[in-house]
């Protein structure tokens, strides 16, 4: 009986602190587990950032014949795709010339990526005599992914350079 009575007791101290509002400290609780912060998820923007200025675009659309210019990173990163669309095929004519040496320069990550040459198939890049209208692509060996989305990138083909340019 005494016992029961402690008990009863025991429920009816506990059930009026919480009902006075009471607050028990943590170092008084049975298990005292360290805190844990609360992970709060970052929503995705849908922030697009800015391409290159319309003079630059003016620029390589009057010097160069081509606009449209895109580095995109694709394959999940093991290549980075760049691609154009020719408005002057005479003018453009340096972009596709077999014997310039395309490189990609990301001077954040400190490399200078080349086109590949594969056995069979050769380099991964259009090469034929430019059409207005017609897009062009060729592809650059990103190997252990050190060029990031986000990365502003110059390409480089002959004479020819873009700066600045985001790969998507």
């Amino acid at each position: 009986m005494f016992e029961k009575a402690r008990l009863v007791s025991k429920t009816m101290l506990f059930g009026g602190i919480l009902a006075s509002g009471i607050v028990v400290p943590a170092a008084s609780a049975q298990s005292a587990a360290p805190p844990k912060k609360p992970t709060v998820a970052a929503e995705p923007t849908r922030y697009q950032p800015a391409r290159f200025s319309k003079r630059a675009e003016l620029h390589y659309g009057l010097v160069w014949g081509v606009d449209s210019l895109t580095v995109k990173w694709t394959e999940s990163g093991e290549v980075i795709r760049f691609s154009y669309r020719v408005l002057d095929a005479t003018k453009a004519k340096p972009l596709n010339d077999k014997k310039s040496e395309p490189a990609l320069i990301d001077p954040q990550a400190g490399v200078k990526l080349s086109v590949p040459s594969l056995e069979k198939v050769g380099q991964l890049r259009q090469t034929g005599t430019p059409e207005a209208g017609t897009s062009y692509w060729m592809a650059f060996s990103n190997r252990g992914r050190l060029v990031k989305r986000g990365d502003h990138v110059s390409v480089v083909i002959g004479e020819f350079r873009a700066d600045g340019l985001v790969v998507d």
